[in-house]
């Protein structure tokens, strides 16, 4: 495991990405973003007052932390700047000018603005915030990637199966926002993870399996039904994206059993990339590989918007935040290239 979050940190040192940090007054995130600025990984955004942050900076004895960008939404000399962009982007939806000048002081929408702009490349946040307040702005300003239409949650996941995957290593979406996606939204999230893995895993050639009970048929029913249009529809987007499916857990996993089962896949057996059908299976089934396997599960990592924003568990450790720093500027880096 310390050898892919070692190589995806060095990535991020050799292409340095700028990336906003809106809960700056959070000593988890003050505490990673120390470290990352001692070791290179990015250049912080540090959003929240200066000299508070300056002052918890002295107290935990965070001698790095001035070398971070600090800004202050309430007083930025670019506040009145991104609000018209926000007026801009909402006035359709209702905003007036005046609250967009009120929303642009919430680090949470300033920092999206920022990479609107062009002032910076990725955002991470969450330490404080829930999922839904960190995706709003997102949503709002950054929008989703073109070509698709959902956001979706992807788990890294480095397992104690080197026959599975990539030596073990296996991405497996939706985890984390999408409840129950429809055909084409399963198809969006099958190529949005596909390149999650390429940027991210490091994985050259993803080999995706839509998951389901059912392989090639061998059950009925309206759930294996959209698995089998999503197929179509994936096909027809990504033309050149490996996929299969409807597949078993362990016809995508399982050379003999993938052989057997869909004889002539060539993801059958082969797959390091899992879409399971809906939230509830993804949920359950990355938490089981992590408690019963007792695999690495990095993420969720969040894909399908135009810019890399993530979204942290309030329970996050200091090192899961300096990782998904990292990740978020392999996930910039990889938007910039397309």
């Amino acid at each position: 495991m310390m050898s892919l979050i070692n190589e995806i940190v060095k990535r991020a040192q050799d292409n340095r990405q700028r990336i906003v940090l809106p809960e700056g007054t959070e000593e988890r995130t003050l505490k990673a973003a120390n470290q990352l600025i001692t070791d290179g990984v990015a250049d912080l955004i540090l959003l929240g007052n200066p000299s508070e942050i300056k002052s918890l900076a002295k107290e935990w004895g965070l001698g790095n932390i001035e070398k971070a960008t600090i800004i202050d939404p309430a007083t930025s000399a670019q506040k009145e700047k991104y609000a018209n962009l926000l007026f801009d982007l909402r006035k359709s939806k209702g905003m007036t000018p005046e609250e967009a000048l009120k929303k642009v002081e919430d680090p949470l929408f300033f920092g999206c603005l920022m990479i609107k702009n062009g002032d910076a490349d990725g955002q991470l946040a969450g330490a404080r915030n829930t999922t839904g307040n960190v995706l709003r702005p997102a949503l709002q300003i950054i929008k989703t990637a073109p070509g698709i239409s959902c956001v979706s949650g992807a788990m890294l996941l480095l397992t104690k199966a080197p026959d599975c995957g990539q030596n073990g290593l296996l991405f497996m979406s939706d985890v984390a926002v999408t409840p129950d996606p429809t055909a084409e939204q399963l198809a969006e999230i099958a190529i949005s993870t596909a390149d999650t893995a390429q940027c991210v895993g490091g994985i050259k050639e993803p080999k995706v399996a839509l998951l389901s009970f059912s392989t090639k048929g061998s059950a009925s029913s309206p759930a294996v039904d959209k698995v089998v249009e999503a197929l179509k529809l994936a096909k027809a987007k990504a033309p050149h994206l490996l996929i299969d499916g409807e597949l078993q857990a362990d016809a995508a996993l399982v050379t003999s059993v993938g052989e057997t089962k869909a004889p002539g896949s060539a993801i059958a057996g082969h797959a390091n990339v899992l879409i399971v059908p809906n939230l509830e299976v993804g949920n359950i089934s990355y938490k089981l590989v992590q408690r019963l396997g007792h695999a690495e599960a990095v993420g969720p990592i969040l894909q399908g918007i135009a810019s890399p924003v993530n979204d942290l568990s309030r329970g996050c450790s200091i090192s899961d935040i300096y990782t998904m720093v990292a990740i978020t500027a392999n996930q910039a880096i990889a938007s910039k290239n397309k």
